[in-house]
């Protein structure tokens, strides 16, 4: 089944997935949607069948018979698309983060409950072939039980956004929302257990202090440290940096438990590096008992790794989406449930810098 899809959103992200689109055999965007005339043309040149072209999406949902849909738009717009995507009760893929709010979040889960759509919320960090390999060894009995989790993203500064949305909190939900929602994902899934508090620390130090945008100066934390507290007893650490841009791994996943850590290391966006083929990922897993180091070494398909600049992430995703919706499977690998949780521990995050104290997350 060649699945026909309906792609919401033309920016950056979009055509990201359109160029994975395109290595995917089963996959046919026929319907784009934006109000940005230049990115709706810059995306519409990538399918190398071009696809029909909408201003407004609710044209697109009234007009073309889709088999799927993939939104990639502005977070702020993601309660409202996502509503009227719903009506469709087609299989929906919405980027991250599901919403700005936990607020929003409860209430398209209860939209959710009358509707037949599938739908898989694009955390796409899940699908990095290293972060992939670290959750099946920290999987294994001999491991045992995860005891701590460390992440550490030292990496650029946000890239620029139509309207400049993405430096604003009222807009993207703010930096623990819109940037560390992977990470909370990542925790919980590998912990197996959901978060309850959580304290941050963290501000704007560096970036975008000499930005002025209708008046307004961005407010976005540039970096921070945060500790997550799971309702099993273990925890979680992040340690963001977003003006870091010059170090060898972008990302770096520690796994601990009492018989060994699982570490994964993943390189920087292949268009920061001065040759984009030569980059790799690893994995080693450090075995407590033995004291022996096993190495493993990730190299992807060079057209994947220039699809996009998330190693492989966004093919893989969609790939695994587009097998769900073309054998009509319903169950989508993230859940709404899962888009919840990612919410609520970046905007406790974000409440606990502002107040200096511990926060609560809101249980879903």
């Amino acid at each position: 089944m060649v699945v026909k899809l309906g792609v919401i959103g033309c920016g950056m992200i979009a055509q990201e997935h359109l160029r994975n689109l395109n290595l995917i055999d089963n996959a046919k965007p026929i319907a784009l949607a934006d109000p940005f005339e230049e990115m709706l043309h810059l995306s519409g040149e990538i399918p190398p069948e071009k696809p029909l072209k909408f201003s407004n999406y609710r044209d697109l949902l009234s007009t073309v018979d889709c088999d799927a849909y993939i939104i990639a738009t502005p977070n702020y717009t993601h309660h409202q698309i996502i509503t009227d995507v719903l009506l469709s009760h087609k299989p929906i893929l919405i980027e991250k983060p599901l919403c700005i709010n936990v607020a929003q979040c409860r209430d398209i889960l209860i939209h959710a409950q009358k509707s037949r759509s599938s739908v898989w919320v694009a955390m796409e960090y899940r699908f990095m072939p290293p972060v992939g390999r670290l959750y099946e060894l920290s999987r294994r009995e001999q491991f045992g039980k995860p005891l701590m989790i460390s992440f550490r993203e030292h990496r650029f500064p946000f890239l620029k956004k139509v309207n400049n949305w993405n430096r604003f909190s009222e807009f993207s939900g703010g930096t623990l929302v819109e940037k560390c929602c992977h990470f909370w994902d990542l925790m919980r899934l590998i912990i197996k257990s959901n978060p309850i508090q959580i304290y941050a620390s963290g501000g704007m130090d560096v970036n975008h202090h000499d930005e002025v945008y209708d008046g307004q100066k961005p407010d976005m934390i540039d970096n921070a440290f945060a500790i997550v507290e799971f309702a099993n007893g273990t925890r979680g650490m992040l340690d963001l940096c977003m003006f870091s841009d010059s170090v060898p791994w972008q990302e770096e996943i520690y796994v601990t438990s009492s018989q060994g850590r699982i570490d994964a290391f993943i390189p920087a966006s292949w268009e920061f590096k001065t040759n984009p083929d030569d980059q790799e990922s690893l994995v080693q897993y450090s075995d407590r008992e033995s004291r022996e180091i096993f190495r493993e070494h990730f190299n992807l398909d060079k057209k994947i790794l220039r699809a996009g600049s998330h190693f492989g992430a966004i093919y893989y995703q969609l790939n695994a989406f587009i097998s769900m919706v073309a054998e009509k499977k319903d169950t989508p690998a993230v859940s709404l449930e899962d888009g919840y949780w990612a919410v609520a521990v970046g905007e406790a995050a974000e409440k606990s810098i502002v107040t200096g104290s511990a926060q609560a997350i809101e249980q879903f």
